[in-house]
């Protein structure tokens, strides 16, 4: 049985963070500027570019199948979907972002408590609202259409604002008071999709080739030639995520190894390895890990 997936792309800030990932994890996905219909070289999926402001929403009403947005947007909206896959990835950072209280350096408010009878800008007012209520304390949340870190202090005492590095509040000379909540993107199902038995599986793989891509990113392959004499020590090194491999060279007293290590750790544990004796060390990059 074969179909159509309709999967909805993130327009915006994860757009191009979006086609990238798409990329490494072997789809061609190409947008056009004059149309919100990307092509991709599957012919069993056709792509639309949605805000992630409004994806869950659609993937609720089955207009998408499946979509890739953040947690934040999926619990402003309730939407009522499938939150499939957390996928650690952004336009800054592959951590996740937080939305933040935030209020000026020299503003008295020190807790949320302090917010009672205070005026609140922000893009996130369900969530904001819910996590006043959570605290006992009433207080005015006004949408912000743009801009919210310049509207404290005249427009707001205090805003509401997401952030993953936090360069943006320093610049602006906000302080964090609080964090409403955490977000990164994540794959949201509509549940008539995924009761449809052809677009799950078309789904479970897409799923497996975006988390395997994701991460390989931080991952690389590291490969190396090791006198028998010298493999305890050189085993003793390695960490893996599983046990490397190890295949006999022509030289009878010599292996080749192979394993994959997080990219951070390769600058201080190839100079140990050679210490230990290893030769023809080569790291190279991985397209997708998956176990």
């Amino acid at each position: 049985m074969s179909g159509i997936l309709k999967l909805g792309i993130p327009k915006g800030s994860l757009e191009q963070a979006t086609v990238d990932l798409f990329r490494r994890a072997g789809y061609q996905v190409t947008i056009s500027s004059r149309s919100y219909y990307p092509s991709i070289d599957d012919p069993d999926v056709r792509c639309m570019l949605i805000r992630s402001q409004e994806m869950s929403r659609y993937v609720a009403d089955q207009v998408l199948d499946a979509g890739l947005c953040g947690h934040d947007w999926v619990v402003e909206n309730q939407s009522d979907v499938i939150e499939l896959a957390e996928l650690d990835y952004s336009k800054a950072t592959d951590t996740k972002a937080r939305w933040v209280l935030c209020v000026p350096e020299d503003s008295p408010i020190k807790s949320v408590k302090d917010l009672q009878g205070k005026r609140i800008a922000t893009e996130l007012v369900n969530v904001t609202k819910r996590w006043l209520e959570k605290h006992s304390v009433s207080a005015s949340v006004e949408f912000s259409w743009g801009a919210t870190e310049v509207k404290c202090p005249d427009l707001a005492d205090a805003i509401v604002e997401i952030t993953e590095t936090g360069s943006s509040l320093r610049a602006n000379k906000l302080r964090v008071v609080d964090t409403v909540l955490e977000t990164n993107t994540r794959l949201v199902v509509g549940k008539a999709a995924w009761a449809d038995p052809w677009k799950r599986s078309k789904i479970e793989d897409l799923v497996t080739l975006l988390q395997g891509a994701l991460l390989a990113k931080r991952m690389v392959g590291l490969m190396m030639n090791v006198a028998k004499t010298d493999l305890p020590r050189i085993l003793d090194l390695l960490p893996s995520m599983m046990n490397p491999s190890i295949s006999p060279l022509a030289k009878g007293e010599w292996v080749d190894v192979v394993t994959v290590i997080e990219e951070k750790q390769a600058r201080a544990l190839i100079p140990a390895l050679k210490r230990a004796g290893a030769q023809g060390l080569v790291e190279y990059p991985l397209n997708k890990v998956i176990y």
